[in-house]
């Protein structure tokens, strides 16, 4: 499975860059920006405050204004190294991983196949998808409130899809095995495919192993 400190990261150095970028931005906008639930930024921004990252100050009307220090400055620019080069490594690895996952996918005779999971995964397999003559009808995302993504369509659940498939493929990488087991309980597991670096196996039962 996909390391959760690289999600971590990620949402770090993009609460750091916003803090820098405009400090008088609310906790509810940037729960917007990121899409992450509005505890979820408090928990990080108290996080950076506590660490010595950020500093707070009163603003009128119930509102705070944010500021990087010397080591938010200092911190930001090492996650942003790291997140380059982890950013690289996982695009090339994820790539290799989606085109083997389409190639196993038209073995099966699949021409049009569901996403489950928005992330960046997902972008990359519609690169894949194009290059590989399969039709990605759309990405099932509960977690997320946009009506489309990369030119298609997001729907809540699998309920929602009324164009028709022939295969599920996981595309998500904070909850993938939860994502992959309720694909399995309702489409069997010879309708779901996984890329590898997901590190995802499947049982007999439906169950999951990570």
């Amino acid at each position: 499975m996909i390391d959760q400190k690289n999600g971590d990261a990620r949402i770090l150095l993009g609460l750091l860059e916003s803090v820098e970028r405009d400090g008088t931005q609310s906790q509810r906008s940037l729960s917007a920006e990121f899409g992450i639930a509005l505890g979820l930024v408090n928990a990080y921004l108290k996080r950076c405050v506590k660490k010595g990252l950020v500093k707070v100050t009163d603003a009128p009307a119930r509102r705070y204004t944010y500021y990087l220090t010397p080591q938010g400055f200092a911190e930001k620019s090492r996650l942003t190294v790291e997140y380059l080069s982890y950013s690289f490594s996982f695009f090339r690895h994820a790539r290799a991983d989606c085109a083997a996952t389409f190639e196993d996918a038209k073995r099966r005779g699949w021409k049009k196949i569901l996403l489950a999971g928005v992330s960046d995964l997902a972008e990359i397999s519609t690169i894949c998808a194009l290059e590989g003559g399969i039709v990605i009808v759309g990405v099932v995302d509960a977690k997320v409130q946009q009506a489309a993504f990369v030119g298609l369509p997001i729907f809540l659940s699998f309920d929602d899809v009324a164009e028709s498939f022939d295969g599920v493929m996981i595309t998500d990488l904070t909850a993938s095995a939860s994502v992959l087991k309720k694909a399995i309980e309702r489409f069997g597991p010879d309708r779901v495919l996984a890329p590898a670096l997901l590190g995802l196996s499947f049982h007999a039962k439906h169950k999951v192993r990570v």
